[in-house]
């Protein structure tokens, strides 16, 4: 327990880089046990058409650069939870067989209890609760996190899994709403809708106004670790038009907002004090 170990449990690969990338990089560079749990290989992940090699070697494709993006970072190792990409809401793919949107929530509960038990992590972060722009594997992954953050301690639930753990802190990484505000009134004057926005025009950024989580934890990245995580994100050349915007007006707002990495703290519930390092308060 002298080794300070924190786990992110995400849903494919790039949410560790495009996400939260200057936090993970952040906390491996000081030494502590970073992980990352990915619930798929992005088998769907907005392929190139043109050149789209097949879902099983796209998916092979996709976990080269999330390895090679972890290695950036300075990660302690990845985890494949088993389940397949659900594509976005409202898709085929979210009734494919192996889809993660499809998987019975005790079943993804379970390995992700057996992961914690087994690499005993103090902090945990995942998606807030509408996976932050409301994607399928997102919500089932926070879902089953959640779950799995209170049942890793109680020896009578996953038996299986290992001996019961019960880590101290769960983070919800969250988009700052008044930042999301800047970003739906600034994109019309770019020319494009925010209620059809990305690669496939298949997010609604305007709605995620309906939902407000509060800042319980801020976490302000130095250019070091800003520079770590955009080498890292460099890896994912087959998500280039799917990441954040790399040139044009936009890039400089997003740039700005990636500067820091908010969070909600779950448990135990947070305060209005904001804090400034995820670990605090754990001895």
């Amino acid at each position: 327990m002298n080794q300070r170990t924190l786990i992110f449990v995400g849903a494919h690969p790039d949410d560790e880089t495009f996400g939260l990338g200057g936090t993970l990089a952040r906390y491996a560079a000081a030494g502590v046990r970073v992980y990352y749990a990915c619930a798929t290989k992005g088998e769907v992940g907005s392929p190139n058409p043109e050149s789209y090699p097949g879902e099983e070697a796209f998916a092979s494709i996709r976990w080269a650069e999330l390895e090679c993006a972890s290695q950036i970072l300075g990660l302690s190792g990845v985890i494949h939870l088993g389940y397949r990409d659900s594509g976005m809401p409202g898709s085929a793919d979210n009734r494919h067989p192996r889809a993660l949107a499809a998987a019975p929530p005790e079943e993804v509960t379970g390995r992700i209890v057996r992961v914690i038990r087994e690499l005993k992590p103090q902090v945990v972060i995942t998606f807030d609760p509408i996976g932050g722009y409301r994607h399928p594997d997102h919500i089932a992954v926070h879902n089953a996190t959640v779950r799995a953050f209170h049942a890793a301690g109680d020896a009578a639930r996953y038996p299986e899994a290992g001996p019961a753990f019960q880590p101290h802190k769960l983070y919800f990484h969250i988009f700052p709403r008044g930042l999301l505000k800047l970003a739906v009134k600034i994109l019309p004057l770019l020319g494009q809708d925010p209620h059809r926005f990305g690669r496939n025009r298949d997010v609604d950024l305007a709605s995620l106004l309906e939902v407000d989580f509060p800042v319980n934890a801020a976490l302000r990245h130095d250019k070091r670790l800003l520079a770590r995580r955009d080498r890292a994100a460099a890896c994912y050349v087959s998500q280039a038009d799917t990441g954040p915007p790399r040139a044009g007006l936009l890039s400089f707002f997003f740039r700005f907002v990636r500067q820091r990495d908010n969070f909600t703290r779950a448990y135990p519930p947070g305060d209005k004090r904001k804090e400034k390092d995820l670990f605090e308060g754990v001895l």
